[in-house]
């Protein structure tokens, strides 16, 4: 235990300290590793965009969402896995986060070679059914085909980065990140600008970085914790733990699917207007996706601080946690949020010249940004309870939020007021999954789902 006492000096202990210092030092580096997240994946459309055409850049920015459905299942085993992972940690259990890791690794090493070949089998029908264009059919279908087969990188990634978070660790999976944004950068530029590969070699410099992170983290996990051996080809499994996993896993996997699915079908209906405003819905989109980045970053670390202080049992610290997080992210998408706005021309003429495309990505900023609030707020409160092992009401809020609200009236405004107005939607969406998730945050049965409890403490239960 000594040495395990020893190797925590690289991991943040969220069960004492100030709640809202916790929560936003430990919410820094996975900002800015989520910026260079989107960087790279911002590089891609900018580089494709500049170098290769409008078409080439709506099918880059068409596969996203496709890509992110056939991987959603297993981030939702990674969510899981990270709720348990903190925890463990928060109760000091440090055997069970090994056998959790390794059971987690497991699951995905053997699943990964079906799901790979399964998305493989349906890329063709999945683009033909969200109606991409015939002229950008063929570099679509090129660009997930070489990411479906370098899926294994992207999951490995999100797996060293999840145990590293929850473990309290927030800044190694910055550096592994920086790696990657790098080396995606300059192949971008070789294979694009030089090799004039075009979506393919945005899609194989994007693998090739990815699986080098994947690999990176293994080794750094392996010699940084004493109490963890990730060995991918000695596959370790212990089935309760597995149950575990998948318990929790499968509403977020659940989630995300949906959420992919509805993203698709509201892609679809912005297909149907042709290229440029595809162009123009995905460039802001991802312009979007940016400035929601200290939000999620935040909301990602309650997710380890709830987990962390459940599992220690100190509760009144999870409330304090929560409304420092509420605080923060309101803050937060107020100020970005009119920011994106106020300059969205500008930052959407950074990645194409066509003034079409930029009206079309402009009409999106301008009706969706405003109500980052209501988004905050829906974040805020699912982060919260997943830390605590509720899956299932952020799974409904989600559904709820997506399928019951946003896709429908995408396609009723769109309908009744135009295509330029169909992003309305959007807050409605919010409005609906907030006020589901809000009511059972207060209804507080959330509070008993937590996998492990340290014994309570009323005195501990204070901040230090």
């Amino acid at each position: 235990m000594a040495d395990v006492a020893k190797k925590q000096a690289g991991m943040t202990d969220m069960t004492t300290g100030n709640p809202a210092k916790l929560i936003f030092f430990f919410s820094v580096p996975l900002l800015i590793g989520n910026m260079f997240q989107q960087l790279y994946n911002m590089v891609d459309s900018l580089v494709v965009g500049r170098f290769a055409g409008e078409i080439a850049l709506a099918a880059v920015g068409t596969g996203f969402p496709v890509v992110f459905m056939m991987t959603s299942f297993f981030m939702g085993i990674g969510m899981g896995a990270l709720v348990m992972i903190s925890q463990y940690y928060g109760a000091k259990d440090f055997e069970q986060v090994s056998n959790t890791v390794n059971t987690m690794y497991t699951t995905v090493i053997v699943g990964v070679v079906p799901l790979t070949i399964l998305s493989l089998l349906i890329a063709d029908p999945l683009l033909r059914f969200i109606k991409v264009p015939e002229n950008t059919m063929a570099d679509a279908k090129t660009y997930l085909i070489i990411l479906f087969l370098g899926m294994i990188g992207t999951l490995g990634f999100n797996i060293n980065s999840g145990i590293m978070q929850g473990l309290g660790d927030s800044k190694t999976p910055l550096l592994f990140l920086t790696i990657a944004c790098f080396i995606n950068i300059v192949l971008d530029l070789v294979f694009v600008v030089n090799f004039h590969w075009g979506v393919a070699g945005v899609a194989i410099a994007t693998v090739i970085a990815q699986i080098f992170s994947w690999v990176f983290g293994i080794f750094y996990i392996n010699r940084k914790y004493d109490f963890i051996h990730i060995s991918p080809f000695k596959l370790r499994f212990v089935k309760p733990l597995f149950v575990q996993i998948i318990r929790l896993g499968i509403p977020s996997g659940i989630q995300q699917a949906l959420f992919s699915v509805g993203s698709i079908a509201v892609q679809s209906l912005v297909n149907s207007f042709g290229p440029a405003f595809m162009a123009g819905f995905n460039v802001a989109n991802k312009l979007d996706t940016f400035a929601f980045l200290p939000i999620q970053s935040i909301t990602n670390a309650v997710t380890t601080y709830v987990g962390q202080n459940i599992g220690a049992g100190k509760l009144k610290r999870v409330h304090r946690g929560t409304i420092s997080a509420l605080v923060m992210c309101v803050l937060v998408s107020i100020v970005l949020g009119g920011g994106v706005i106020l300059f969205g021309s500008q930052l959407m003429g950074l990645f194409t010249t066509s003034q079409e495309v930029i009206a079309s990505g402009c009409a999106y900023l301008n009706r969706v940004l405003p109500f980052y609030v209501l988004l905050a707020l829906l974040f805020v409160f699912n982060s919260v309870m997943r830390g605590a092992g509720e899956m299932v009401v952020p799974m409904a809020s989600s559904i709820l939020s997506l399928w019951a609200a946003r896709v429908p009236a995408s396609y009723l405004i769109t309908h009744f007021f135009g295509r330029d107005n169909m992003f309305f939607s959007y807050a409605f969406g919010w409005a609906i999954g907030a006020a589901l998730t809000m009511f059972f945050y207060f209804k507080g049965g959330w509070k008993h789902k937590a996998i492990t409890y340290s014994q309570y403490d009323e005195a501990a239960d204070i901040d230090n």
